[in-house]
């Protein structure tokens, strides 16, 4: 039995709102898988340069995951929904199956362009000069300008995503149109941008007048996963952003030293792992809405305790890399947050509409969560439609009409009570945490810019007093998502 206890241990797996031999099960698994270091779902990479990082569930886990769905799809709207959300969107897998490879030849120079210019677009020393800074911006844009016109033939471009519109997927197949969403998301913001750390400058622009290269496939692909914002989103630009192998595609800081490079590396690898991570929960809580329709409480614990067993370790993710020896106070800021931002619009029937960058509040596992709890979202009806894909917000909805935990007042329902009192007191404790460790990295000095955040734009005004007066309104948003929490 020492030998039991000391794997638990070492793995971080002693609980003691976990039953034993769930714990034991799963570390021995574990264990065993990474001795012969074969990539699972709670497996940490030996690859130095991933360090701490979640390689995507291996094959065999992932097709019994997805057969054990299939398996229940007819039977219950959430699991229909879920199944739907990784056929199409996911391409077969979640987090999605992203190819950025051996794409048809018409839509290649949008990965070859911003690779092209990728050293062109951060800046060991920031100016503070608007004319210098306006000037670095205007050659960027010309130059991208000029290499999409030499190489992108738009009707061809057009041809293809009027295909996949039309539902014929061999000629682009899902993966592939996964990663073209990511170039075409990239290239987009790092036109608006045009040079990282973000400049005051370019935060005072209104309006974006894109090439048309970048014009033409984005109401097509912004229509085919249901959202309407000119900017990018946390499954084009962060999900779609890793291949099937784990590697990380469109950098943002190519040729800055080490310590912003890993920063930006652990910071965004942390959202993809945390849906890796996901993937489980999401099936564990249909089958305890299943269980729960079906009156079956003894199953219903059950898989509720592997929710709350698989949530303390997915939200290890946040705890382990949010931590300045992994995302530096000193970069994040002005190196890592801000091309994530947006901050322009369009004027339509006379009208301004501005749009938001991305936001931690658009990652899809923590919507879920709240709505299978029944907790009210955060986000509007409008930016839901913005920035989050159609097929997940169905995933949310169906979460939130199915949600049980407001429905446990007879005496016979009292474990079940108890494991979800478990559930919301990890996310308590989180979004605690969160709030304690963002505060730090939004606060730190970047005098080349306004006070920013990616998903809420500038939040400084002209009788704005200093940066703690700026970030108000989002600690309020924090405090008030933590008071929700119950």
């Amino acid at each position: 039995m020492e030998i039991y206890t000391y794997i638990l241990g070492n793995l971080g797996f002693i609980d003691s709102t976990v039953p034993s031999l769930i714990a034991l099960v799963t570390a021995l698994t574990i264990f065993t898988l990474k001795s012969r270091s074969i990539a699972n779902s709670i497996f940490v990479s030996p690859n130095p340069s991933k360090a701490n990082c979640i390689n995507r569930v291996d094959e065999t886990g992932t097709l019994s995951k997805l057969q054990d769905l299939k398996t229940i799809k007819e039977g219950h709207e959430a699991a229909a929904v879920l199944s739907e959300l990784i056929e199409k969107d996911g391409a077969g897998a979640w987090p999605p199956r992203t190819k950025h490879e051996a794409w048809p030849k018409a839509l290649q120079p949008y990965k070859d362009i911003y690779l092209e210019l990728n050293p062109l677009l951060p800046s060991a020393e920031p100016s503070l000069d608007d004319n210098v800074n306006e000037e670095r911006r205007n050659k960027y844009r010309s130059l991208m300008r000029k290499l999409f016109a030499e190489r992108v033939n738009i009707a061809q471009v057009e041809t293809l995503m009027a295909a996949a519109q039309a539902g014929n997927w061999d000629i682009l197949p899902r993966d592939a149109y996964n990663g073209f969403y990511c170039a075409v998301a990239v290239c987009r913001h790092a036109y608006r941008w045009a040079t990282i750390p973000v400049v005051k400058v370019a935060q005072r622009e209104k309006v974006v007048d894109f090439p048309p290269e970048l014009e033409a496939p984005w109401p097509y692909l912004q229509r085919n996963f249901g959202v309407t914002a000119e900017s990018g989103n946390n499954t084009a630009n962060v999900l779609h952003n890793f291949d099937e192998s784990g590697e990380r595609i469109y950098k943002i800081n190519v040729g800055m030293s080490d310590l912003v490079r890993n920063s930006e590396e652990v910071f965004f690898r942390m959202f993809y792992d945390l849906e890796v991570l996901a993937f489980p929960i999401y099936l564990e809580m249909v089958r305890s809405i299943i269980s729960f329709e079906k009156n079956d409480m003894k199953s219903t614990v059950h898989h509720l305790e592997a929710i709350t067993f698989r949530l303390r370790h997915l939200l290890r993710v946040f705890y382990d890399n949010l931590t300045e020896s992994r995302v530096a106070h000193s970069v994040w800021l002005s190196y890592v947050q801000g091309f994530q931002g947006w901050g322009v619009g369009k004027f339509v029937n006379g009208d301004f509409i501005k749009y938001d960058g991305l936001s931690g509040n658009h990652v899809l596992f923590f919507q879920a969560l709240d709505a299978f709890l029944g907790m009210e979202r955060y986000l509007t009806d409008e930016n839901m439609d913005r920035y989050i894909p159609a097929r997940q917000r169905e995933l949310c909805l169906a979460m939130k009409k199915h949600s049980f935990r407001n429905k446990l007042q007879e005496p016979q329902n009292a474990k079940v009570q108890e494991r979800m009192k478990e559930i919301v007191n990890h996310m308590r404790v989180f979004r605690a945490s969160h709030r304690t460790r963002v505060m730090p990295y939004l606060e730190q000095p970047a005098p080349e810019r306004l006070t920013m955040t990616a998903g809420k734009s500038v939040l400084e005004g002209p009788t704005t007093k200093d940066t703690k007066e700026a970030l108000k309104v989002l600690d309020e948003m924090l405090v008030n998502r933590l008071r929700l929490t119950i």
